[in-house]
């Protein structure tokens, strides 16, 4: 990792953190359903292996993002992040269509008469340890992804917190069961299903916001604001127009025209311009790419 940015650097390291945890959780959680004779637990445990190919996503997606811009991407490679996002966005609805479909196979055996097996207390144990270590593994890679401006990361963060919210539901399923009798038992697909629910709207909220950066959705209207009141911080500046902006993986693009004196030089007129990169990079990131057309004005447009 010596050749990456510091940005990369970061994603990576959490990445790694919850690629490690993942396989511990995954092999623990589906041994404890083995063993303590939880299908609930055996289903988590596949969670969190789903978990395990996100990272692997993001690690793999990470890498081809940070590249530069080459002769076949002039705007670097920084979408694929975004694509990384959708991935993850896409496994978090495949996850919450696997948890739904098992729990509801579940009720229905439940509803004919079928009697599930009481649990063993490993199983719970399990699920209490699940909790507390994937929500600790969401807060720590939600902040990173949000101090870095990683869509991927922050949608990965969202997957730790479906399989915490997964062994939330499997473990209050396996209370009842194991401590009420055998009428409770059907707690445990219902709120696994439950919890379904809410893994889709978590990842439907996360395809439709990457899906919008990948087709070129144009930046907030406020952003787009706060862009024109940079460039016109100039009083030489007059009628900025025609502005486009969209985001580029962590990075944002900006297309405007400007109009100045017609009567002023060309060093004068770029000198304008470097100024006002300058102040856009400050605002938005060094790694921001400009694009500012110079128009000759009249007298009205630039008095000021």
């Amino acid at each position: 990792m010596a050749h990456m940015g510091s940005r990369e650097k970061s994603i990576y390291r959490v990445t790694l953190v919850g690629l490690a945890v993942n396989v511990v959780l995954s092999a623990g959680k589906i041994l404890a359903g083995v063993v303590g004779r939880s299908g609930a637990m055996v289903a988590d445990g596949v969670h969190s292996l789903s978990d395990m190919l996100t990272d692997v996503v993001v690690l793999a997606f990470t890498r081809l993002s940070s590249k530069p811009e080459d002769e076949d991407h002039h705007y670097g490679h920084g979408k694929y992040e975004t694509m990384a996002a959708i991935v993850i966005s896409l496994a978090l609805l495949a996850v919450g269509a696997m948890i739904l479909v098992d729990s509801l196979r579940s009720i229905s055996l439940i509803m004919q008469g079928h009697t599930l097996p009481r649990p063993h207390g490993i199983a719970l144990a399990a699920a209490a340890v699940s909790i507390v270590v994937k929500e600790l593994l969401y807060r720590y890679t939600v902040r990173v992804g949000r101090r870095v401006g990683s869509a991927a990361l922050e949608a990965n963060a969202w997957h730790h917190r479906s399989d915490a919210l997964s062994s939330a539901a499997t473990g209050i399923g396996i209370a009842l069961a194991y401590f009420l009798g055998e009428r409770w038992r059907i707690a445990d697909p219902i709120a696994a299903a439950a919890v379904s629910v809410f893994i889709f709207k978590i990842g439907i909220d996360l395809v439709r916001n990457a899906s919008g950066d990948l087709l070129d959705r144009s930046l907030p209207e406020p952003t787009n604001r706060r862009i024109l009141d940079i460039v016109c911080t100039d009083p030489r500046v007059g009628s900025p127009h025609r502005l486009r902006t969209r985001r580029i993986g962590s990075d944002i693009s900006i297309e405007v025209h400007i109009r100045v004196d017609g009567r002023m030089s060309v060093d004068e007129s770029h000198a304008i311009t470097k100024s006002i990169e300058a102040d856009l990079r400050e605002a938005f990131g060094a790694g921001t790419i400009i694009s500012i057309h110079v128009e000759p004005a009249v007298k009205a447009d630039t008095a000021r």
